[in-house]
């Protein structure tokens, strides 16, 4: 028997005719996409498999990527330890540059800026950008997402205000030592923030005068922060040695000749009829380089008092031994 027609304004009709309606549509808009697909491959080349990896191209700009950002942190370091080594041998009235220091014991010296501090803005520069991202991957409410991202987007706004404050530091420069990297740093980051999308989102920066005169300029007084920061941390780092010298290690000096060694706490003994006539106590070792040792009295002053020299040869014979040991349970440094 056949079916009964439709009947005009019968409401399961209108439904269904929907239903088909809305299939047809997704099979049009699925042969869209696949001609699409197919348009942008090559004449005969297959489609991307499922497990398929990174083509040559994405595999390159990846390590280009990694070897440019690891050059930029090594460059930094190695800033970072001159810097720090400066400071430091400076206090001492001697130049890091004649030590000959390679990029290695550069490295080194540099992991002394790595400290809580650092690394906690460091996270937060890393984590930043990706903070609402992060936040979706981790089931957080979206309300809480999306205020994150406002309150971001409202901070990078606010580039301006970032910019001006290091300036007008800059102008109270004497005032707000040794604070005096929070200057360039803020500088930087108001530079960084204008060049966001987030700070522009209408109109984005583009070309060497747009973006990258800014992002340059931040580089410059981001390394203008990390000179002030690895400076001021080797002259603590110098003055707390000199706080503490008489427990570096000791060095005793035996010498054919006499030597003109004289300063604070420093005492000259005479061995008769011995091949080493003349010997020397009381000196602190602060460096040995090259069979040259640099040696203070255990009374050194900082601001008076000259750094010895002394070069190992066939006339003198170095002995080192240990300092004077905290007692225990001593806390001092």
């Amino acid at each position: 028997m056949a079916a009964p027609p439709a009947v005009p304004g019968d409401p399961d009709v209108a439904r269904a005719r929907a239903r088909a309606r809305a299939r047809a549509r997704a099979r049009a808009r699925a042969r869209r996409r696949r001609r699409i697909g197919r348009a942008t491959l090559p004449p005969g080349a297959p489609g991307p498999a499922p497990d398929t990896p990174p083509p040559p191209d994405q595999r390159f700009e990846f390590v280009n990527t990694v070897l440019g950002a690891g050059s930029l942190v090594g460059g930094l370091m190695f800033y970072a330890g001159v810097m720090h080594s400066s400071a430091y041998f400076g206090y001492f009235h001697v130049r890091a540059s004649v030590l000959g220091f390679g990029f290695p014991q550069m490295i080194i010296w540099s992991l002394r800026l790595v400290t809580l501090p650092v690394l906690v803005c460091l996270a937060v520069l890393a984590v930043g950008p990706r903070l609402p991202d992060l936040l979706v991957a981790l089931r957080v409410p979206s309300r809480v997402a999306l205020r994150v991202r406002r309150a971001g987007r409202a901070v990078a706004r606010q580039y301006a205000l970032f910019v001006a404050s290091g300036v007008g530091l800059m102008l109270l420069w004497q005032h707000i030592q040794p604070y005096g990297w929070a200057a360039p740093l803020l500088v930087a980051t108001g530079l960084v923030l204008s060049r966001s999308g987030a700070a522009n989102p209408a109109r984005p920066a583009r070309g060497l005068w747009g973006r990258g005169l800014p992002v340059a300029a931040a580089g410059l007084f981001l390394v203008w922060a990390i000179a002030l920061v690895a400076g001021q941390l080797g002259r603590q780092d110098a003055r707390a040695a000199a706080a503490h010298l008489v427990r570096r290690s000791a060095v005793v000096v035996l010498s054919t000749e006499r030597l003109s060694l004289t300063g604070p706490g420093l005492t000259t003994e005479t061995l008769p009829g011995m091949h080493y006539r003349y010997r020397y106590t009381g000196l602190r070792l602060i460096l040995e380089r090259d069979r040259r040792y640099y040696v203070l009295p255990v009374g050194w002053r900082a601001r008076t008092d000259p750094t010895f020299v002394i070069e190992d040869d066939d006339s003198i014979l170095i002995e080192i031994m240990p300092g004077t040991q905290p007692r225990e349970g001593d806390d001092e440094p």
